[in-house]
C-alpha cells in the first residue's frame, strides 16, 4: 500500500467486471462507513474505491496541514493522487455535500479520469448573496463557529440531529453523532470553515463531466433551489432529481429511499 492510500485509509472491494470503478467520498463529519448501506449493492457489478478525507476522524490528525485544507482545492488534490496511486482510469465518482464540489474541481483539471460524478446533497455556497440564496447568512455561519470553539461536545450534541433531520435517538443521528465526536475539534472547526465559507459558484462552468446532482426535499444545509443553481451553472450535462428524503445524509437517514436512487443514476446516463 502507498503512502496516499495508507493515510486515507483507502479499501479497494468488489470486482473489476464490465461496469468499471465508483469511488465513493464522503462529506464533513463523517468517514467512508456512511456509505454502508450503498456498498453491497455495488460489490457484485464495481470496484469500489472507498477513502477517508484528511481530517476525518479515523485520520492521523498529524498529518492534517492546515494551510493545504484552507481551500478545497487541497482535498482535489488528495482526491487525484487516490485516482493516480491506483491507477485508477475514467470512474463514477459518487460524492457527498463538499466532497461533491471537491470532485468538480478535480475534474476541471482531469475530466478524462471521471465517467461521471453523482452528486447527493451538494452546494457550490452556503452564504446567502443579493442574487444567490445560498441558505445560511454570515452571522449564522459565526454563531455556529463560535459554538464548536466554546463546547465542541454540545455542539455536537444540538448540530446532529439538526444536520440528519431525526431526534437522538435515531441511528443515523447517533452514527453522524459518533463520526463528528471522533474529529480532533481544532480540526473540525478548521474543516467547518473552509467548507461553509467557500464559493465555488465561479468554477461550475468549467465542469465539462456529467453530473448528475441529488437532493433531499428538506435539508437544513442545502435549500433544494441550490440543486437547481447547479443545474443551471454546470458547464457539461447534468441533471437533477429531488427526493421525498430529509436531511443532509439522506444515503444514512433514509437508505430506502435514497439508496434505488443512487444506483439508478450511477447504472444510467443521463438521455440526451
Amino acid at each position: 500500500m502507498g503512502i496516499v492510500e495508507a493515510a486515507h485509509n483507502v479499501r479497494v472491494i468488489g470486482r473489476e467486471g464490465e461496469r468499471g470503478t465508483i469511488v465513493l467520498a464522503h462529506g464533513f463529519g463523517t468517514d467512508q462507513s456512511v456509505w454502508k448501506h450503498l456498498v453491497p449493492h455495488l460489490v457484485e457489478d464495481y470496484r469500489v474505491v472507498l477513502f477517508d478525507n484528511m481530517g476525518a476522524g479515523t485520520t492521523n490528525p498529524d498529518y492534517f496541514d492546515f494551510d493545504r485544507y484552507a481551500t478545497l482545492e487541497g482535498y482535489a488534490l488528495d482526491l487525484l493522487a487516490i485516482l493516480e496511486e491506483l491507477r485508477i482510469g475514467p470512474c463514477i465518482l459518487v460524492g457527498h455535500s463538499v466532497s461533491a464540489v471537491i470532485g468538480a474541481i478535480a475534474s476541471i483539471s482531469r475530466p478524462d479520469l471521471f465517467t461521471k460524478i453523482v452528486m447527493l446533497s451538494a452546494s457550490p455556497r452556503y452564504l446567502n448573496e443579493a442574487d444567490y440564496f445560498g441558505g445560511f447568512e454570515q452571522e449564522d455561519l459565526d454563531q455556529l463557529f463560535d459554538a464548536m470553539r466554546s463546547n465542541f461536545k454540545a455542539w455536537v450534541s444540538g448540530f446532529a440531529p439538526l444536520a440528519v433531520g431525526g431526534d437522538m435517538d435515531s441511528v443515523a443521528v447517533q452514527e453522524f453523532s459518533r463520526t463528528l465526536f471522533n474529529i480532533r475539534p481544532d480540526i473540525a472547526l478548521s474543516v467547518a470553515q473552509t467548507i461553509f465559507q467557500s464559493d465555488l459558484r465561479s468554477i461550475l462552468g468549467y465542469v465539462s463531466v456529467p453530473c448528475h446532482i441529488l437532493q433531499s426535499s428538506k435539508d437544513l444545509a442545502v435549500p433544494v433551489v441550490v440543486s437547481e443553481y447547479l443545474h443551471q451553472n454546470l458547464g457539461g450535462e447534468s441533471i437533477v432529481e429531488v427526493m421525498s428524503s430529509e436531511g443532509h445524509l439522506p444515503q444514512l437517514s433514509s437508505p430506502d429511499i435514497v439508496i434505488p436512487v443512487l444506483l439508478r443514476h450511477i447504472r444510467y446516463d443521463i438521455a440526451v
